[in-house]
């Protein structure tokens, strides 16, 4: 696990700028990318004079805009049935769409700003927008402002563990204690993504229960 992390770290490195927009367009599509793995350690390289910090919150934030404009303009080229009928071969199953389709519409521009916050709606509410055909200008808006906050919560988090002690990428055994230790705001806000997660699912789950009355 040790080795596969030092890798993957030196493969986010060589890609450099061009490699951020790329995984994070995968990642705001329906092909995702955990931007977890992604602005982390670009922002550890940033700390070590490799990558500029200003450059991976950009490239990051970027690539999140340019991989759900993809998914939005394909969205709403190819219609409703056709997203339905092969979602599924992208693991986007019809009740993951209908999901996101009522947080769109019960939250309209400032439910995408927020989805850029959450698991799962994250990658997923481009597709609705499209559907619908919100305005571009604002989707637009509103995914680059969610976005630009996510990357500067990972990138924070990328500097914070690893930026500070760069030797411990050598160090295996040291590097697992200094992140346990380190962890604590990251698993608060995994929490706090969490209780954000469930509270769409009971809202969402309302909304349809009062139009079906």
């Amino acid at each position: 696990m040790h080795q596969f992390v030092t890798i993957w770290f030196h493969w986010v490195r060589d890609g450099g700028y061009l490699g951020i927009i790329a995984l994070m367009a995968m990642e705001s599509s329906i092909f995702p990318v955990p931007s977890e793995v992604v602005i982390p350690p670009a922002a550890f390289w940033a700390s070590q004079g490799q990558l500029s910090m200003a450059g991976v919150l950009l490239a990051g934030t970027f690539g999140s805009w340019l991989g759900s404009a993809v998914t939005y303009w394909v969205s709403r080229g190819v219609g409703r049935v056709v997203v339905v009928n092969y979602g599924k071969y992208f693991l986007l199953s019809e009740a993951k769409i209908e999901m996101a389709e009522r947080w769109l519409h019960r939250y309209e521009a400032g439910g995408v700003f927020f989805a850029r916050l959450l698991p799962v709606i994250r990658h997923l509410i481009s597709i609705p927008a499209g559907l619908v055909r919100m305005n571009f200008k604002v989707f637009s808006v509103v995914t680059i402002l969610g976005s630009a906050v996510w990357c500067s919560v990972l990138a924070w988090f990328g500097k914070q563990v690893i930026g500070s002690n760069p030797g411990l990428i050598d160090h295996p055994n040291e590097l697992v204690h200094f992140i346990k230790g380190k962890s604590i705001v990251l698993v608060a806000v995994v929490l706090v993504l969490c209780a954000l997660y469930f509270l769409v699912v009971k809202l969402t789950a309302e909304k349809t229960d009062a139009q079906a009355q």
